[in-house]
Order: C-alpha cells, then sequence, then structure tokens
C-alpha cells in the first residue's frame, strides 16, 4: 500500500499516477488545504476554475484509477520493519511507501525524524529536506509540493506530485516508469 498525506494538487496528482499504475493507493487528506480557497486563472489548459472544483476533479481522476480516499487527519507515523503505521483520527493505516503532500504543514516531521530545512516561499516556514527525486532522510518516505520547497502554484505543485510519483514508481519497478496515453 502507498499512502499519500494531502489530497490537493501535489497528492491527487500523485495518487492519479500510482494508482494508474497499479500501485494500490490511498489519499489521507484532512481537507485543511490551501487551494481550497483559490480562484484559478493561471493553471494551463483551464481558462478558469476554482481551487475546490480542482482538488474535486484531481480526486476523481485518482479514484478512476483505483485510488482510495480517506477523509481523516494523520497525527503520527511509526516506521517498522515492513513498512510504516499511520495513526489518524480515525483510525490507522498501513503503508510500505508514502508520499507527503501536506502543503505548509510539515508536523509530521518529528513523529518520523525527518529532516527538515527553512522554506523559501513567503508564509511557509518550514519544508521538508529532500533530494532532487523527492526522497526524505527516512527510507520510504518522499515529500512532494509545496512542503517539499516548491511553489505554491496548483500548476507546479501538481508538476512535481507527478514527477515524484513517476521516481517512486520507476523505483519500485526496477526501471524508468513512462505513462503516456494516445488518441485512438
Amino acid at each position: 500500500m502507498m499512502a499519500i498525506i494531502g489530497g490537493g494538487p501535489a497528492g491527487g496528482s500523485a495518487a492519479i499516477y500510482t494508482a494508474k499504475a497499479g500501485k494500490k493507493t490511498i489519499i489521507i487528506d484532512s481537507d485543511q488545504g490551501v487551494t481550497k480557497r483559490a480562484l484559478l486563472y493561471n493553471h494551463y489548459g483551464v481558462v478558469e476554475i476554482t481551487g475546490p472544483d480542482l482538488v474535486a476533479v484531481g480526486l476523481n481522476q485518482a479514484k478512476h484509477f483505483g485510488a482510495e480516499v480517506a477523509e481523516t487527519k494523520v497525527t503520527s507515523i511509526t516506521k517498522h520493519a515492513e513498512g510504516f503505521t499511520l495513526a489518524t483520527e480515525n483510525g490507522e493505516f498501513e503503508a510500505k511507501q508514502i508520499i507527503l503532500a501536506t502543503g505548509f504543514l510539515t508536523d509530521l516531521a518529528d513523529s518520523l525524524g525527518l529532516a527538515t530545512k527553512p522554506g523559501t516561499e513567503p508564509r511557509v516556514k518550514t519544508i521538508f529536506d529532500v533530494d532532487a527525486a523527492g526522497k526524505t532522510n527516512v527510507e520510504g518516505v518522499w515529500a512532494t509540493g509545496t512542503c517539499a520547497g516548491f511553489s505554491v502554484h496548483t500548476i507546479i505543485t501538481a508538476g512535481d506530485g507527478a514527477k515524484v510519483a513517476i521516481n517512486l514508481i520507476s523505483e519500485l519497478n526496477g526501471e524508468r516508469y513512462v505513462d503516456h496515453d494516445v488518441l485512438k
């Protein structure tokens, strides 16, 4: 099981790729994302869309490919030999891999020993310290989007979510993963 914490553009985009690649995926979302307050005129390919509509469309795409969505908040993560236990306000989930797409929130860093550093975006105080692929210092934990130091713009966080998911899938498969759909 792959757990994606955060259902905004970064997490939703990552889930589309992981689920479409056949990886059992759950998105755990606490409905705290800043995109829910946005009105977007600057998202490529879309003339205008509200943040809530963008998030809903993205999550529906992920569900279409088999991702599950749990509406709850992750309170802590524990690493063990088989992967991770994610404690939430409504129970626990087990995962072998985690993608953090938590936007402005890095409060899970302490429970897992994740390295952080100062943020560079306005109002983003702290971010997870990741490498170019999106990996954190804890094996099996990746981060994407604003919490990984990328611009808060939805087009950028969605693209980073896709990038991190492709890197993770590639690592799991042992070869570079490519997903191209074609017109019929």
